[in-house]
């Protein structure tokens, strides 16, 4: 579950995540049919590799039957994965968390009002009505779930990876916490507290982790990019050698 990055999103899953409610609409023998055909093309291009799984055969035909049927249109799809990618996403909760680190007023702001501070840098809209955000401390550790499905601030942190929407950690961030850390290499002292927050359609959390110790004369750009998406979850502490989310 930890300790590896995830890979940018593709079309591929993009589709898997926000298609499938649509994948019903596609006669199952065309799509069995495309899924082949595809299947072999891409193994007499490629040469000997791993089989892609039956989902991402699956996504591929109906990506494919709604392109050649006019419903979708390739570039709007690489548009919104560009959009999520590289400009809702990780990059932005980092710069207000930054901007919290060096900007007494602001990070006052951010606490008492999430939703109005992080506006005030540009970023809302969808799944990201409603934030609330938490501040670590050296004796307070936060943790941010999603126990139902997969609530997440997309505004500030993109799309929710792969581990944060799978059932072992909506279950055992829960359960056991610091045995969910540990895994994701953060182990905490005894007389720290853990203090899980569970994600809603109505609320999505965003820590502010400490600052990184010997960055006092870091300028704010700098210190954005010390920031992880683990650590605006709680699955890291940011760090001045700004390890990779």
């Amino acid at each position: 579950m930890a300790g590896e990055a995830d890979a940018p999103v593709g079309r591929r899953q993009f589709l898997s995540d926000a298609a499938a409610g649509t994948a019903g609409l596609v006669a199952a023998s065309n799509m069995g049919s495309t899924a082949q055909a595809d299947q072999t093309a891409r193994q007499q291009n490629a040469g000997p590799q791993a089989a892609p799984s039956d989902v991402a055969l699956r996504v591929k035909a109906l990506e494919s039957i709604l392109v050649e049927k006019g419903m979708v249109d390739p570039a709007t799809i690489d548009a919104v994965i560009e959009t999520y990618e590289s400009k809702i996403g990780p990059r932005n909760g980092a710069r207000v968390i930054a901007k919290a680190w060096v900007d007494a007023a602001y990070r006052t702001r951010l606490l008492s009002d999430g939703t109005a501070a992080i506006a005030e840098l540009g970023y809302g809209g969808a799944q990201g009505e409603h934030m609330v955000v938490v501040e670590n401390t050296p004796a307070i550790h936060n943790l941010v779930v999603c126990t139902l499905c997969s609530c997440y601030p997309w505004p500030v942190l993109g799309l929710p990876p792969t581990w944060y929407k799978s059932a072992p950690y909506r279950s055992r961030a829960v359960i056991d916490p610091r045995g969910v850390l540990r895994e994701f290499g953060v182990t905490l002292a005894d007389d720290v507290q853990v203090r899980v927050w569970d994600s809603t359609a109505e609320i999505r959390y965003l820590v502010l982790p400490e600052r990184p110790p010997g960055t006092e004369r870091m300028t704010e750009e700098q210190l954005a990019a010390l920031v992880t998406r683990d650590a605006m979850v709680g699955v890291a502490k940011a760090s001045a050698r700004g390890a990779a989310a």
